[in-house]
């Protein structure tokens, strides 16, 4: 795929943040219920609960896609239920407790160590915040609350105003349209690297968040990512810095 130059940096608007995957952790939803799963100790880290927490993650992905290529829509809480159905048939796992408990779970997800740290040392700096997420507005609201990160933030912008998921342009529209800046003076941060991708033709700056696996070793370059985003960070850490 054709890859447009890197947008150059200029003064920052805002640092908008993807939420799922970026500044929450998506897998401690099946992380808290590992033993009950079948997954060792109680983390995601393998076994059953890593393959369901896997799946899981990819058929909702891959439903918002569909739908929006589709021109249909449903909220992302929906598909989060169906893909979740899913996972568990395909895992032979029939426990609605447990379903319940992991949609519950889904709704206050742990934020990544790094998040509330890097919000503030951004804002001390005087420097705008905002998520900007696939999750429906009530889904943002409960997981930012439990997460202990809405202090930190000046805007949760959904997908849901506009009925279309990432990463449709328009979606990256939202946060210019939000701060009334042009997108190259919006920093998006996300650790999905089609979402990174998708900011990145759409002209913001962007740092993709790679952060280490449990293997040791980053994940490999995509989309032609190392020259169309302005870095890849390890921890949102080290993104004040590089970006002021």
């Amino acid at each position: 795929m054709a890859s447009p130059p890197a947008p150059r940096p200029t003064a920052v608007g805002a640092c908008v943040f993807d939420a799922y995957g970026t500044l929450l952790d998506v897998h401690a939803a099946v992380g808290g219920h590992a033993a009950r799963i079948g997954g060792p100790g109680g983390d995601a880290g393998g076994g059953k609960a890593a393959a369901l927490s896997a799946l899981w993650r990819a058929k909702q992905l891959e439903y918002s896609w569909i739908l929006s290529q589709t021109g249909d829509y449903e909220d992302f809480a929906a598909l989060t239920e169906r893909a979740l159905d899913v996972a568990m048939a395909t895992h032979g796992i029939a426990d609605a407790g447990l379903r319940q408990a992991l949609l519950a779970a889904y709704q206050e997800l742990d934020a990544f160590p790094d998040a509330a740290p890097a919000l503030a040392a951004l804002r001390a700096k005087g420097v705008a915040t905002a998520i900007l997420s696939n999750g429906s507005p009530a889904m943002l609201a409960a997981a930012v609350g439990a997460a202990g990160l809405a202090p930190w933030l000046d805007a949760v912008l959904s997908v849901d105003d506009l009925r279309i998921y990432k990463p449709a342009p328009r979606v990256y529209a939202l946060a210019a349209m939000r701060f009334g800046c042009a997108p190259r003076d919006i920093v998006f941060i996300s650790g999905n690297a089609w979402d990174a991708y998708g900011a990145a033709r759409f002209g913001c700056r962007v740092y993709w968040l790679n952060r280490t696996p449990h293997n040791g070793e980053r994940q490999p370059e995509e989309y032609g990512l190392d020259r169309l985003a302005e870095g890849r960070i390890a921890s949102l850490a080290e993104l004040p810095d590089r970006i002021l």
